[in-house]
């Protein structure tokens, strides 16, 4: 992921605050095989920063490749936002000579995998996976050689991701005037297209943080 000094993440606590903020499904990306193309699995994950969890069916053709490749990447985005060309002219220039662009947010976690068999152990991730995603409980209990998950454990491999390395990138036009960066949030939210509100939030967020911006 090409990232622009401009776009880098400003500090640790913010690519960790992004994610924390509910920003939990992104895309799994495994080395392929000799002569075959990566392959690339979208899923939920959990995760402290240092490791994540995830699981998929055992099924999954994935799982040959990493057992032949345990690096990987897992990729969150969001945040998104098309930018038309008039908006980003800039003063004097025709409206029809700006140069459109698309905003988003990136984390890249770069990581060791290591599959996880021991019923026990998946049975651990599960229960630590629906934690995260369904706290106020309202299921069975997880565990081995009880219904419904017991019988149902046998059926995926769970997957504890080393992070290694992470690369956080906000395209959000931080190297355009404080003027330039206000006037577009407002649009954003004038239009309010999918994520064009929580696109505006972090544009505005930087830009408090960031002000006019300094080689």
């Amino acid at each position: 992921m090409f990232i622009q000094p401009w776009d880098a993440g400003l500090d640790e606590a913010e690519w960790q605050t992004w994610i924390a903020e509910g920003h939990d499904f992104g895309l799994l990306t495994v080395n392929g095989l000799p002569g075959h193309p990566p392959t690339v699995v979208p899923t939920h994950f959990t995760g402290d920063g240092n490791h994540l969890l995830i699981h998929l069916a055992r099924p999954n053709p994935v799982w040959e490749s990493i057992e032949h490749d345990p690096n990987v990447t897992f990729t969150v985005t969001g945040d998104y936002a098309f930018v038309p060309g008039p908006w980003r002219a800039g003063p004097g220039t025709p409206a029809t000579e700006g140069v459109p662009t698309s905003y988003y947010a990136a984390v890249q976690f770069i990581c060791r995998a290591a599959v996880v068999d021991d019923p026990e152990a998946k049975a651990e991730l599960l229960r630590r996976q629906l934690a995260h995603f369904q706290p106020d409980g309202g299921h069975a209990p997880v565990a081995v050689g009880r219904p419904p998950y017991g019988r149902m454990l046998s059926g995926i491999r769970g997957l504890g991701l080393e992070v290694t390395d992470v690369r956080a990138k906000f395209k959000y036009d931080d190297h355009k005037p404080v003027e330039h960066r206000a006037a577009v949030a407002d649009r954003l939210i004038e239009r309010g297209q999918g994520l064009d509100a929580p696109t505006a939030q972090q544009q505005l967020r930087r830009l408090d943080r960031i002000g006019p911006w300094k080689p």
